[in-house]
């Protein structure tokens, strides 16, 4: 999706970005395109040491992406589940400079069914790292439930489906986080 990803970068828009970054010169590319971060998923899992080179190569600017179903992380586009436990492998970056870790419930996400706030407070808490929930958001109401688990460590929650369909007003999403 090269062109697509040239396209919103040329508005202007901050982004982040993952899916299919296996490589140093993979990231090196996306970041010198004006990417803000790079998200890694299937190579944290199989490739960790491209993790650890990435955050200390450029600090504040890898994101890891802990896809899990059952909190068994997926790879591969989710088509392959490996038997890692979504905890374990975020804790193996605790001390790398990971930016962010983002957790996303597979099963949930795109499907408006909610926001699994529960298992992302739970990886919050085994890390230092700032954990970011991904997958469901619905409406408000899962923006509340994240913020009833503050205390964790969950520092954001990300949502698409939800505000393109009329169900998440992200003005009052940001003023319910502020």
């Amino acid at each position: 999706n090269n062109a697509a990803v040239k396209a919103i970068l040329a508005t202007g828009a901050r982004i982040q970005l993952g899916g299919g970054i296996r490589t140093m010169a993979h990231i090196e590319t996306w970041l010198e395109a004006g990417v803000e971060r790079v998200i890694l998923g299937t190579a944290a899992l199989r490739d960790p040491q491209l993790v650890i080179d990435g955050a200390r190569h450029f600090p504040g600017k890898i994101a890891v992406g802990a896809d899990a179903t059952g909190g068994m992380i997926a790879a591969e586009g989710w088509l392959d589940v490996s038997d890692v436990k979504a905890t374990d492998l975020v804790r193996r970056f605790e001390d790398c400079g990971v930016a962010a870790v983002i957790f996303t419930d597979i099963g949930r996400d795109g499907a408006l069914s909610g926001v699994n706030a529960q298992a992302t407070a739970e990886i919050a808490r085994a890390v230092s790292i700032p954990v970011i929930a991904s997958g469901g958001v619905a409406d408000e109401t899962d923006i509340s439930a994240c913020l009833a688990e503050r205390d964790s460590g969950i520092a954001g929650v990300i949502t698409g489906r939800a505000i393109y369909d009329g169900r998440l007003d992200l003005a009052k999403a940001i003023a319910m986080a502020k």
